[in-house]
């Protein structure tokens, strides 16, 4: 063979091969095409559900997802009927069992309780601070003021001094979810979210003690070193500069009077009298 014709053979199975394998590329494409995908049909909610309330059939629908169902999600409509919410679920979205109450806990503010906390009612005056302001999932501070016992049972005045710090607000009033617009609301009992010690603290100075709340930033979870403050400190008065010392017009050392001098001569004894002037008398 010459070389002309080894050429061409050796360009037409280059041809053929990348041919071969478009046609390959191709047939497996359409064959994963056809293949079919696996799906899940998972349990959804057909509106806002919000917190607290209790699951109803016509609050679900059913949805197909492709892939496996993630985990946690409910199959069944029966399996969430009945069931209280713990956390607010949005239309279209899947029912998981991490969002809902145990069966049989119903709804309301309850099962939105985890375990291990408590759920504290706290009194607190709808005029004085910023209780109007207060809305489920807010934090505040519990500060608390009345009368301090010092040694001995004396009494050393009124003082204010923070309680509690960085504590999660349940409900205000009998609301336990915030309004479309998160309006705030005059309250007079706030549900506080506190572990069982400050439950007790916070029973305990409810008894005698003025409780006020105070706002925060919920992203600023902080805890602030802050000690007490009395009355008496606030209204401690400083006593009064002294007073500059008076200086004299020219300064230094004030002049000497003008005097004048008489000579008396009496027989061989001589005398010198001074006198001052009419100038230097005062």
């Amino acid at each position: 063979m010459n070389r002309r014709l080894l050429t061409i053979l050796l360009i037409a199975f280059v041809i053929a091969g990348v041919c071969a394998w478009l046609v390959y590329r191709l047939v497996g494409v359409r064959m994963a095409a056809s293949k079919p995908m696996a799906t899940a049909r998972l349990v959804a909610a057909a509106k806002d559900i919000p917190l607290g309330a209790v699951i109803t059939q016509a609050d679900l629908t059913t949805i197909t997802i492709a892939g496996t169902a993630p985990k946690g999600a409910v199959l069944k409509p029966e399996d969430a009927v009945g069931r209280g919410v713990i956390s607010e679920i949005f239309q279209g979205e899947p029912i998981l069992e991490s969002r809902l109450a145990g069966i049989g806990s119903g709804g309301g503010l309850a099962p939105t309780i985890p375990e291990g906390m408590r759920a504290c009612a706290v009194r607190v005056d709808e005029v004085v601070g910023v209780a109007g302001f207060v809305i489920p999932g807010s934090r505040v501070d519990v500060l608390v003021s009345g009368n301090a016992p010092g040694p001995g049972g004396a009494n050393e005045g009124v003082q204010t001094q923070t309680l509690l710090q960085n504590i999660q607000v349940l409900s205000a009033g009998t609301d336990i979810q915030k309004d479309a617009e998160g309006k705030p609301q005059q309250v007079q009992v706030v549900n506080l979210l506190v572990t069982p010690e400050q439950a007790e603290t916070l029973s305990l100075a409810s008894n005698t003690l003025k409780i006020q709340l105070v706002l925060r930033n919920p992203l600023d979870t902080q805890v602030a070193k802050v000690p007490p403050e009395a009355m008496s400190n606030i209204f401690t008065s400083t006593a009064p500069p002294p007073a500059a010392p008076r200086r004299v017009a020219g300064g230094g050392k004030k002049p000497a009077p003008k005097t004048y001098s008489i000579t008396i001569s009496n027989g061989s004894k001589t005398t010198e009298e001074k006198f001052a002037t009419p100038e230097g008398q005062h």
